[in-house]
């Protein structure tokens, strides 16, 4: 099984720590998440440290506010590592709105460009922002991945235009109902699983801090859901990860 997006720095305990866990929960790949220009290093420091872990590197558009044009820059030329694998988490939030909306917008264009230079996946953040983020992608021709799928309108686009779709653990939460009917319509081709930890710890352990080990149980929701049996869909996302994200075999 993968983890298609996890912040390892932002974990409490040892990130050493935290992938033997992974690793012996059944967890055979880790994609962290830089979210700053110094975590986007420290995300590459912990790839080279780990086999098992890749990096996605972006600036977050929290941070748009008061990103620097030597910021956006240097993450660019990140993005050359060979175990960077995607630009993210990039896109909108205009419920936080922790940013100048325009701000948000000028940096996600930026990112996009980055993803089409470099032939890498968009890995997308979008929260009360669903029109804006589907007309900033409108041109983008690239692998897009919608992270932490929380957004149901953006299905139909999102199966349109074939965008990769990735669950967290919010999906096993028991009203979650619309996310687990959404989880039913992906193809097979298309879905994924991530744990977004720290956060949004599945129902199974809700209340702890998250972290890729408990990636298993957002698989068993999502299998529970698609009414499939949780090997064969972990075997399939597996599978769409390495293709989606350009993994070694």
């Amino acid at each position: 099984m993968i983890d298609t997006h996890a912040h390892l720095d932002a974990l409490d305990d040892e990130p050493a720590a935290v992938v033997a866990r992974a690793r012996d929960a059944g967890v055979t790949r880790i994609l962290t998440v830089g979210t700053t220009p110094a975590g986007c290093r420290h995300a590459l420091e912990l790839a080279d440290e780990h086999d098992e872990v890749f990096a996605i590197l972006g600036i977050h558009p929290h941070e748009a506010g008061h990103a620097t044009d030597d910021d956006v820059a240097e993450v660019r030329s990140l993005l050359a590592h060979p175990k960077a694998v995607a630009v993210g988490e990039m896109g909108l939030d205009w419920f936080r709105d922790y940013a100048p909306r325009d701000k948000q917008l000028r940096l996600f264009e930026r990112e996009l460009e980055f993803a089409a230079e470099t032939g890498k996946p968009a890995v997308i953040h979008t929260r009360a922002a669903d029109a804006d983020t589907l007309a900033a992608l409108a041109e983008f021709r690239g692998r897009v991945v919608l992270h932490c799928f929380s957004s149901p309108h953006l299905l139909e686009p999102a199966l349109e235009r074939d965008w990769y779709v990735s669950f967290a653990g919010n999906a096993s939460f028991p009203k979650a109902v619309d996310l687990r009917l959404a989880a039913t319509q992906v193809p097979a081709d298309r879905i994924l699983a991530e744990t977004d930890s720290p956060y949004l710890a599945p129902q199974a352990v809700r209340g702890r801090r998250n972290e890729p080990a408990y990636v298993m149980h957002t698989l068993a929701a999502l299998a529970r859901a698609r009414d499939e049996p949780a090997e064969e869909l972990e075997q399939r996302i597996e599978r769409n990860a390495s293709e989606c994200f350009g993994l070694p075999a």
